[in-house]
């Protein structure tokens, strides 16, 4: 296996009886990155996380985590990463506190270390209020942020975070993001599962797509949106009474891609092959007098994506692989 990959996996498979919850995924993540995994319920992505963090044997294949193998050196690895699952871990009974400083004792952090520690993650999260509160008093989105803080108790290299902002107001998802870019910058390297695919998009400097089991896409969020062909190209004239004739344009410039002008919102879209199509749509429009208030060429989204890869959104079930473990 190469050695400038911290996450390393090649051909897991793992079965639970008849359901096939992986079929031979492959993972790659080098240092300092974050990989997004992105599939619908039960496709996989738990299962590959447990694995990796040595929760679960493989049946077959190999993973190495900073070059030690989940399962025969599964001590070292757990020295090495944090992970924050799908639901709390820490102590509903104790403190914010005293759950930091618990898992600072047990990572051998001394009493001392494990206490300033605890303050330091409390700030972070914005749990110092609450800190001397039971976790059991907390609202959902405080549990899963003292939990995330418990998961880098012993700032671990490598960390996992399997739907960590489940349950968090947007406000507190994008505080979130900011942790993980922060933890990215100071060079951790993180394997993030998730079902907002605005996340995946907002963090992940790659992302690998599986569903049943196998992987079956793998790029960066960029050349995943090129796999549903070209671009759109949004306007919306000043002019409102102007807008057959501004279609009448953005239909001669989307000339040799399917796809008729649509009507989204108030603006008028429609697909483009390249990026040349917005040089000549300004040109025409500006030779006409058209004025526009608005005028936009992207890339389709990841929920696209998602949908051309699979066929469904990534909150659906698969009810195909329904007994995939803490999915």
């Amino acid at each position: 296996m190469s050695t400038d990959l911290v996450i390393e996996a090649e051909g897991l498979v793992k079965h639970f009886g008849e359901t096939k919850a992986l079929q031979g995924v492959d993972l790659a993540v080098p240092r300092g990155t974050v990989l997004g995994v992105l599939g619908p319920n039960g496709a996989g992505k738990t299962t590959a996380v447990r694995i990796l963090s040595t929760l679960l044997i493989p049946d077959a294949g190999h993973a190495t985590i900073a070059g030690f193998d989940v399962v025969k050196q599964s001590q070292q690895v757990r020295q090495s990463i944090g992970l924050t699952g799908q639901y709390a871990s820490v102590d509903e009974d104790l403190t914010g506190r005293q759950n930091l400083v618990l898992f600072g004792t047990l990572l051998e952090l001394g009493r001392k270390g494990a206490r300033a520690r605890a303050v330091e993650l409390l700030e972070w999260f914005d749990l110092t209020d609450a800190a001397d509160r039971p976790a059991k008093t907390y609202s959902g989105g405080m549990r899963r942020r003292l939990d995330l803080a418990a998961s880098l108790v012993g700032r671990p290299d490598v960390i996992f975070l399997d739907e960590p902002t489940t349950g968090l107001d947007p406000a507190k998802r994008e505080d979130m993001w900011d942790v993980v870019r922060s933890l990215v910058t100071d060079g951790s390297t993180v394997l993030l599962t998730t079902q907002y695919l605005e996340e995946a998009d907002a963090l992940a400097d790659e992302i690998t797509v599986i569903d049943h089991g196998r992987v079956i896409a793998h790029d960066t969020p960029e050349g995943l949106k090129r796999i549903v062909g070209g671009q759109t190209l949004e306007v919306r004239p000043a002019d409102l009474a102007r807008m057959e004739e501004t279609a009448t344009i953005l239909g001669q410039v989307s000339t040799g891609v399917s796809g008729a002008v649509e009507v989204r919102k108030g603006m008028l879209a429609v697909p483009v092959a390249d990026d040349s199509a917005l040089t000549a749509t300004v040109s025409r429009l500006a030779s006409v007098g058209i004025g526009v208030t608005e005028l936009s060429l992207h890339l389709p989204s990841l929920d696209e994506v998602f949908f051309k890869l699979t066929g469904r959104t990534a909150s659906e079930d698969d009810t195909t692989v329904t007994k995939e473990v803490a999915a």
